[in-house]
């Protein structure tokens, strides 16, 4: 079991940044891949960024460029910094993670339900 706690949302204005941290507990060894996901009301889940295992990263077209995804394995951390932020980012941001292989991952096509592991979320809003 993997155990995942977020923090760092808030209130911003657009053009401005924020640093949602995600701090992992339990068999984290065996992770594939951490992603950071967001939801707005009455939308779907959406993926944001992936990190695997080795390093490799990958994000959706709508945050490149503006987001970064990092790890910090000596912490049990993984992190989404959001730089130039828009209202249209405003949403829940969740952490999540998946211990099966897929390669689907490494092109963020992976479906929420395939990730194993989840935390509570966080919100982030971005007024004008």
């Amino acid at each position: 079991q993997v155990q995942l706690v977020e923090s760092g949302g808030g209130l911003v204005q657009a053009g401005g940044s924020l640093r949602l941290s995600c701090a992992a507990s339990g068999s984290i060894a065996d992770i594939n891949a951490w992603a950071w996901f967001r939801q707005a009301p009455g939308k779907l889940r959406e993926l944001v960024a992936v990190i695997l295992s080795g390093g490799f990263t990958n994000y959706v077209d709508s945050v490149k460029g503006r987001f970064t995804i990092s790890r910090d394995n000596s912490a049990n951390m993984v992190y989404l910094q959001m730089d130039s932020l828009k209202p249209e980012d405003t949403a829940v941001y969740y952490c999540a993670a998946v211990q099966t292989w897929f390669s689907l991952v490494r092109t963020c096509e992976l479906s929420p339900d395939k990730y194993e592991y989840w935390g509570q979320g966080t919100q982030v809003t971005v007024s004008l």
